[in-house]
């Protein structure tokens, strides 16, 4: 029969595209039909195996095209004569019986007809495998990668692209259909199509798409991917028992569903279809395989959790699925307890009885951040005498009234509680209080009758690390807290904790300057998640809290935000006193005034104690600052019996006092600011970094007095540098420079305080690098941003370490410079300088 050309009729298929450089085709893809057509691969024996929708068809298509172009002709087998054909096309080989699969391979052995077969990789019969055998080479179909997809939707649903890709995973059918579906939408609507829906993000409408293929499948199939939405996986077991079938049966049924490009290759359904499915099948008979899986589940004693996701927010109920819901939760609790309360709940709701879960609901809650829920939940558990797990409710109950800040509730719950970590956690709360023999006598228990786990192991030493905080050097102290760190490691982020060891650890080494220690042990936790989501802010707020100290005022103000807003009570009074002593170290009294409004209506409900010391010395500086210094009295005072009950231990008395004394420096109390120097000067010989407080508390004093050794606050200034204060540092060196006399002394302590300001930046824009053209100095520049802030001369010069006086001067030449006749013209100018 003479050659002749004959054209490939029109398939109905969603791959077909219209577009000149088929978006549906990789490069790879296209060179490699080209090579075809231009008879580089003569005789071309190559086989396209892939999943339905793939793109086995488009490239069929493109490589018919291609070849036509060059006046070779094409036919489709099964459709044409293909008898003297330069290229013979196949596709959807896997539906040929046997004697078309026979003359095919037949075929293959001809060395002058291109053939090249498009199969999906199931069912494969013995007569197709033996075809495929024959080939040389099979074309590999990528997903559609962003571009494409973008290529697809058009122009004015491009910005969809990503959205399709991650719902379609790029299969070409799929998207074709999005597109298609997407368009229709938007012209429905006169414009492009809404995509805010539900779930997806895809307009519900576009699912419709796909109940033709869903009513195509056999029953099996169906249950197999309603399975797979249900998030059975490829469980064989429990598919066998949901299918009624045996593996054999799993395995032709799971290959069926993969054949049709439903599900990918770890048995998960393609997000799309799994949409669609939601939206397409009724509700009953999703709900009816769930049910299945979960009873099988149940029956093998296997994880549910997958399986009852689905279920959330069905009206189903009934002792099965109680017993699910519950078993789902006590999976979840360790890595997601947000998930586990709101399943604890669902289980009540299906009619478990909520005492029978409330104390393991309880400290889901608890870890999930949400105490109040957690202390209704576990005061219903400890009133009921029948109820499981009271012990445990009522350490969960106390634990979160030691984060409200309500420490003697606490001591009482951990001593009802009874179990060895209650009292641990008891003896922590007692030496927060100002009672080391509570502490004492439960280290010295010999502990038979519980297991030694690793949380015990962990509260122990940390409570040895508090005792040693108070009765030995802060280099003992904190070695056992590290060793305390590392001990809670393999579990600390499963457990609902009054405090870590890392938290704990920190606030030692800021009160002993061991500030690379603090953060070191702080970063971990963060890190690792130590502690679990409860004690996550209370970390990243105490290393905001060093680079405060540090001076990194920036970094700190920065770090505020991640916080969040959902303070537990002691999370807020750190997060209140780290925005005042920021506020107090920028110069900002309108945001001091601001916050104490704040702190004024929470006072009466805060109570001191050790570890709050830091906290509400710093808002007695910033009440100081503001006039406000008597509403903390009550506060301060109760922080002084507390250490004299723990008998003025050096470490945390120092805090104390070195904040007092800044206190009375703001409040230009030199009497009060002597004592406080009195008592940090008999810590001095605790440490380094005590010895450093209490040679710059003199130094305060004198020059409070107008009294300014130079060289020695040159001295104590880099002592406190050292220690890793920067900002005090650089303050005591500005402020002696200003108080003294000795025009040499000034500059010298000037040009301190600027060397040790480390990271101090200020709240406003940073200073431009000076151009030819710039009306301003250096200084000028910095003073006139300052002014244009709204500070005051006097907090202008508190912040560049000069004096008020200097700080006038400037402005006066600035205004001469600028030919300004008013304040408020000198103030547009300064704006539209510093701003450019």
């Amino acid at each position: 029969m003479p050659s002749t050309h004959v054209a490939s009729p029109e398939r109905p298929s969603a791959l077909r595209t219209s577009t000149r450089d088929d978006p549906l085709l990789d490069e790879p893809t296209r060179e490699l039909c080209t090579a075809v057509a231009d008879g580089t691969l003569a005789p071309a024996r190559l086989a396209v195996i892939a999943p339905g929708g793939h793109g086995k068809t488009a490239v069929l298509g493109h490589l018919a095209r291609r070849c036509e172009s060059r006046g070779r002709s094409v036919a489709w087998y099964g459709q044409q004569d293909v008898e003297g054909a330069d290229l013979v096309l196949v596709d959807d080989a896997h539906r040929l019986d046997d004697a078309a699969l026979g003359d095919l391979c037949e075929k293959a052995v001809d060395e002058v007809t291109d053939l090249v077969i498009a199969a999906r990789p199931w069912p494969r019969p013995a007569a197709l495998t033996t075809l495929l055998s024959r080939l040389r080479g099979q074309v590999v179909l990528r997903p559609l990668d962003a571009r494409r997809v973008a290529a697809l939707l058009g122009r004015d649903r491009a910005e969809l692209a990503e959205l399709v890709r991650a719902q379609t995973l790029g299969v070409p059918g799929f998207v074709v259909r999005l597109a298609a579906a997407l368009a229709a939408v938007g012209a429905n609507k006169g414009g492009t199509a809404d995509a805010t829906a539900d779930g997806t993000g895809l307009p519900p409408a576009v699912f419709t798409e796909f109940r033709a293929d869903l009513d195509r499948l056999s029953p099996q199939t169906l249950t197999l991917l309603l399975a797979a939405t249900s998030g059975a996986g490829l469980d064989v077991d429990l598919l066998a028992g949901l299918l009624d079938t045996d593996h054999d049966g799993v395995a032709r049924t799971v290959a069926a569903a993969r054949a049709c490009g439903l599900l990918t290759h770890d048995g998960a359904p393609v997000p799309v279809v799994a949409r669609a499915v939601r939206v397409l099948v009724p509700e009953e008979r999703r709900l009816a395989v769930s049910h299945r899986l979960v009873r099988i589940q149940l029956d093998r004693r296997g994880p549910v959790l997958d399986l009852v996701r689905p279920l959330l927010g069905s009206d189903s109920s009934g002792a099965e699925l109680a017993k699910a819901f519950e078993a789902a939760a006590d999976e979840a609790t360790e890595r997601d307890p947000r998930l586990a309360a709101t399943l604890y709940e669902a289980a009540t709701r299906a009619g478990r009885a909520t005492t029978a879960v409330g104390s393991r609901w309880a400290e889901a809650a608890a870890r999930a951040g949400e105490l109040d829920a957690a202390l209704r939940l576990a005061d219903a558990v400890i009133a009921s005498p029948d109820a499981d797990g009271r012990a445990e409710a009522a350490r969960t109950a106390a634990t979160a009234f030691v984060h409200k800040g309500q420490l003697d509730r606490a001591r009482e719950l951990y001593r009802w509680s009874g179990t060895r970590l209650s009292r641990l956690h008891s003896a922590l709360v007692s030496v927060q209080q100002g009672t080391l023999a509570d502490a004492e006598s439960v280290l010295s228990e010999r502990n038979t009758d519980e297991p030694p786990t690793l949380a015990t192991a962990a509260t122990a030493t940390l409570v040895r690390g508090v005792v040693e905080s108070v009765t030995a050097g802060p280099t003992t102290a904190l070695s056992t807290l590290s060793d305390a760190a590392e001990t809670l490691d393999p579990v600390g982020d499963t457990l609902f904790l009054p405090d870590t060891p890392a938290a704990v650890g920190a606030l030692v080494g800021m009160q002993c300057g061991e500030l690379p220690l603090a953060e070191a042990l702080l970063d971990h936790a963060v890190n690792t998640g130590g502690g679990g989501r409860t004690t996550r802010t209370r970390h990243l707020l105490l290393a905001a809290w060093i680079r405060m100290l540090r001076g990194d005022l920036d970094a700190a103000t920065h770090a505020l935000p991640s916080v969040g807003t959902e303070l537990s009570t002691r999370d807020w009074l750190f997060a209140v006193a780290l925005r005042a002593g920021l506020a107090r170290r920028t110069g900002d009294p309108t945001a001091l005034r601001d916050l104490w409004a704040d702190v004024r209506e929470a006072l009466p409900r805060l109570r001191i104690d050790l570890f709050t010391i830091l906290p509400f010395t710093e808002l007695g500086v910033a009440a100081a600052r503001i006039g406000e210094r008597d509403r903390l009295a009550h506060h301060l005072q109760r922080a002084r019996a507390l250490l004299a009950a723990l008998g003025d231990p050096p470490l945390w008395s120092a805090t104390l006092h070195w904040n007092g004394l800044h206190e009375a420096v703001v409040s230009d109390r030199p009497d009060e600011a002597a004592e406080h120097a009195r008592a940090l000067g008999e810590f001095a010989d605790h440490s380094d970094y005590h010895r450093a407080l209490a040679e710059a508390a003199t130094c305060w004093v004198d020059a409070m007095g107008n009294t300014v050794d130079a060289d020695r606050v040159d001295s104590a200034a880099r002592a406190l540098h050292a220690a890793g204060l920067c900002w005090d540092a650089a303050r005591l060196a500005g402020q002696a420079a200003i108080r003294t006399t000795d025009r040499s002394a000034m500059v010298s302590l000037l040009e301190s305080a600027r060397a040790m300001q480390g990271t101090v930046t200020t709240s406003t824009a940073q200073p431009t690098p000076r151009s030819d053209t710039d009306v301003l100095s250096e200084r000028e520049r910095q003073v006139a941003e300052l002014v244009v802030a709204g500070l005051t001369y006097r907090q202008v010069g508190d912040r560049l370490f000069i004096s008020a006086k200097t700080v006038e001067h400037h402005v006066a030449r600035m205004r001469q410079r600028l030919g300004a006749s008013s304040r408020a013209e000198l103030l547009a100018e300064l704006r539209a300088l510093v701003t450019t």
